[in-house]
């Protein structure tokens, strides 16, 4: 669907397009009591996602289909567009949502296309794999995986991060939100 050229060129934003989207979000947002508590259900149901996919992924090593992976492919990108989602209502300013979206069409899915083609040629069971699992919609796995959440791999992961981040920057919008 993407040029590969562009992928590749993506793929090396990202990172620095997440902390200008947080600086966007910092900057332009006008939260309010109400705002945070809309969004935190999305943030926490989105943390909530990425630390399962975390506990299951072993990068490179394995081809991963445990866990929220036997439900769809990419869950850690789901799981960050729901908590974007959160954050974005939580700031209570709507074309945030349109800026955040742009972001995740332009960026995230051709990363996860180039993504995926590196999975194609280090493991030759994925063609089957994605045939079966969706992208990013989750559907009920045919059948489900006996392997378990690993919070050894979790931490591996450094997805501690993510929830460490998560949580300073939704105090920094509480703290926003409360009139001086």
């Amino acid at each position: 669907m993407f040029p590969k050229r562009y992928a590749g060129l993506v793929q090396r934003f990202r990172v620095p397009c997440g902390f200008l989207l947080a600086f966007a979000l910092a900057w332009f947002s006008k939260p309010s009591p109400w705002t945070l508590l809309a969004g935190l259900p999305f943030c926490v149901a989105g943390l909530a996602l990425r630390a399962w996919a975390a506990g299951h992924l072993r990068k490179n090593q394995t081809l991963t289909t445990s866990g929220p992976y036997g439900w769809m492919r990419n869950p850690l990108y789901l799981g960050s567009l729901m908590l974007a989602g959160g954050f974005v209502v939580a700031s209570g300013v709507w074309w945030l949502g349109l800026l955040f979206g742009g972001v995740f069409v332009l960026i995230y899915l051709p990363v996860i296309e180039q993504e995926e083609e590196h999975l194609r040629k280090l493991f030759p069971e994925f063609g089957d794999y994605a045939q079966r699992v969706p992208l990013l919609w989750p559907r009920a796995p045919a059948s489900v995986s006996t392997a378990g959440f690993d919070p050894a791999q979790w931490r591996r992961n450094e997805e501690y991060k993510a929830l460490l981040a998560s949580v300073i920057g939704y105090a920094l919008l509480a703290l926003k939100s409360v009139p001086f």
